[in-house]
């Protein structure tokens, strides 16, 4: 008998992938960005996916479309946009993208899964966002559950990147369990390690002229900001021997917000990308170059979930 899942947020399929992984059936993909649904029907053809707002999916279709009853779901996953938390942005109070967790809240008030996963980033911890995560957590326990977050970075789960993530983990109370995460399973893998006998079906686009004035002159670990003023920090050269820094989205033209390659004057190729995101090779991804690296930079990190469904599976359902 295999455990079930449904994810919400569902991007392009990452947390989704990992789950796979760890034998659970999904049951619903909830999503609503055009792209990563198209990604995502792509590569999980047999599982329904629910295409539109999560605020328009009352709690009756979505166990209708996904064919159970309330209190019968093992985990209810979830990933709510986290740029509103992000130390990368402004870290707004009120910003209208971390309303989205009540919608989260309401699914799971109705479904009452047995556990519930819920993603997000460490910004939401500091600061005056701390109140923020708080508030989030007392949210969660009033729904009827046992919740415990853990900062976790994926770099020590088999996959190539830094990439530290905030995993609230969350049991019903009448299981009668404690909370927990799994432990590190792995040593950081270096960039030169992750893409070993890499096969890249199309190179990146060319940088723009503005990165190429400076980008031939680069060493790795420099940034744009050594060259030049601006937020050309997030444009760096990364290290060969080191693992990979945290993958996100595009925020401009080619070259700003990106990584340059450890010995090539260019960004990241796709396929270099997704061994650093623990994709296997065979995953598509469609869309334009900006497109895919979206899907990569705002997924949950398919060997992090894994990891986490294959622990919650043998330590917390004892399947």
């Amino acid at each position: 008998m295999q455990p079930t899942v449904i994810s919400t947020f569902a991007g392009c399929g990452g947390s989704s992938l990992g789950y796979s992984l760890a034998g659970f059936r999904e049951l619903l993909a909830v999503e609503l960005d055009n792209n990563a649904v198209e990604t995502f029907k792509l590569n999980f053809p047999d599982v329904p996916v629910y295409h539109g707002d999560i605020a328009l999916l009352s709690s009756k279709e979505c166990m209708q479309m996904a064919k159970i009853k309330a209190g019968a779901l093992d985990v209810l996953d979830g990933s709510p946009p986290c740029q509103g938390f992000s130390v990368a942005g402004n870290r707004k109070f009120n910003d209208p993208r971390n309303s989205l967790f009540c919608e989260y809240v309401r699914l799971l008030k109705d479904l009452q899964p047995k556990v519930f996963v819920m993603e997000n980033v460490p910004g939401m911890i500091t600061g005056y966002m701390k109140q923020t995560f708080l508030l989030i957590m007392n949210t969660l326990r009033g729904c009827g559950y046992r919740a415990k977050a853990q900062i976790i970075n994926a770099m020590y789960y088999n996959v190539p990147q830094n990439r530290q993530r905030i995993i609230i983990i969350g049991i019903r109370n009448d299981l009668d369990v404690e909370p927990s995460h799994p432990k590190p399973q792995t040593k950081p893998i270096s960039f030169n390690n992750a893409i070993i006998e890499i096969k890249h079906n199309e190179m990146p686009p060319p940088l723009s002229p503005c990165f190429m004035k400076y980008v031939p002159f680069m060493k790795q670990g420099q940034t744009g900001a050594d060259f030049l003023k601006g937020k050309h920090f997030q444009t760096k050269r990364i290290y060969a021997n080191k693992v990979c820094p945290t993958i996100t989205k595009i925020i401009g033209g080619t070259g700003f917000g990106s990584h340059i390659h450890p010995t090539e004057d260019r960004v990241l190729s796709i396929a270099e990308m997704k061994r650093c995101c623990s994709f296997p090779d065979d995953f598509k991804f469609i869309g334009s170059y900006k497109e895919q690296k979206a899907r990569m930079g705002n997924a949950v990190m398919p060997n992090l979930m894994k990891a986490i469904a294959e622990h919650i599976k043998i330590n917390i359902l004892g399947y």
